[in-house]
Formats: C-alpha cells, sequence, structure tokens
C-alpha cells in the first residue's frame, strides 16, 4: 500500500493522539500539534518544521527525518537510533530532549540550541561538527563517541571522558573544562 503525500501544508493545533498520520511528507510545518505517545513510524518528513509541538515518548522507528527542523518543541524519550538513519538531518532550537536517545546514530552537523538535553544517550554516536550552543547536557552520556570538531563552549554541566571518545579539534570554555576532568574527581578553582 502506497503512502498519501503531502506538501506545503501547515497543519496548527491538531491533536495527532486522535488522529493518525500516514503520508510522506514535505516542506509542512506543524505548529502547537501534540503528538504525545503517538504512532509516527515508517513516516517520511522531507524539510519539515515542528513549532510549538508536544512529540514526547512517540514510536518514530523507521521514520525519516530530512531536513527537519524543530523549535520549542518538547520530545521527551525519542528513540532517534529507531529512526531511518539514510538522510537524518535535524536542527533542535529550544527545546527538551530529555531522556531521549541517539545511540549509534550519525547526526553530524547537527544544531542543537538552547536547548535541554538531560540524561540524552549519546553512546557511539557521531556528532562530528556539530554545535551545541548553550545546551544544558547534565548527565547526558558520551561514551565512544565521535564528538571531533563538536563546539561545547557556550554548552554547560556535560561530563565526558576524552580517553573514551573521539574529541579530536573539538571546542570547549575554560569554564567547561571540568566537564572534561569530572571522571578524576579533582578540585577545580
Amino acid at each position: 500500500m502506497q503512502k498519501e503525500y503531502t506538501e506545503g501544508i501547515k497543519f496548527n493545533k491538531i491533536d495527532f493522539t486522535k488522529e493518525q498520520l500516514s503520508a510522506e511528507y514535505e516542506n509542512c510545518i506543524f505548529k502547537d500539534c501534540n503528538f504525545t505517545n503517538s504512532n509516527l513510524s515508517n513516516i517520511h518528513f522531507l524539510e519539515c518544521k515542528f513549532i510549538d509541538c508536544n512529540i514526547s515518548n512517540v514510536n518514530i522507528s523507521g521514520t525519516v527525518f530530512n531536513e527537519t527542523n524543530f523549535k520549542n518543541c518538547k520530545m521527551l524519550g525519542l528513540n532517534f537510533d529507531a529512526c531511518n538513519n539514510f538522510g537524518l538531518k535535524v536542527s533542535f532550537e529550544n527545546c527538551i530532549l530529555n531522556h531521549s536517545s541517539f545511540y549509534k546514530t550519525k547526526i553530524n552537523k547537527t544544531n542543537f540550541i538552547k536547548s535541554q538535553l538531560n540524561e540524552v544517550d549519546f553512546t557511539e554516536c557521531n556528532l562530528t561538527s556539530s554545535v551545541f550552543n548553550n545546551c544544558d547536557l547534565n548527565r547526558a552520556i558520551f561514551e565512544n563517541s565521535i564528538i571531533e570538531k563538536v563546539d561545547f563552549r557556550t554548552s554547560y554541566n556535560y561530563s565526558l571522558d576524552p580517553e573514551k571518545n573521539k574529541i579530536n579539534k573539538a571546542k570547549f570554555s575554560l569554564d567547561g573544562i571540568y566537564g572534561l576532568l569530572d571522571k578524576y574527581n579533582i578540585t577545580i578553582e
């Protein structure tokens, strides 16, 4: 069965917990919509924008997010590692992504701007050339991750082990240096 194709439509204040999406969406805008606990598996979002949406605890298994932007969205507990990795290209601005997972994903050149990423799993993730601009990374997990050329200079509460991650040419602020030495349990004054 072929999916319906929808292009250039703006969806405003729709409760998708009661309506099921079942199409390929291109250049669409979802504004102030509720997707909480919905099933978005195997849906394609191409050059779409999600603004002021609640996308928490959504099934995104096999979902395509290509050139998709999220702004002011609540996105708790999402498993981006279950998405279709082919063409996965996203950006986040002023979003809450707590308890989400990017395990083993390749999301290089991704922008995380003014977002909350508490307890997010970036294990074995390729974040090359990504930017974390003014993000809270409290208890985020970076293990065997590729964070080369990643910019952490304005972010805070991160803790990552340089011995367990590839950090060549990553950028950190002097204030954030503690996050690189955290495992040594030393005092920096």
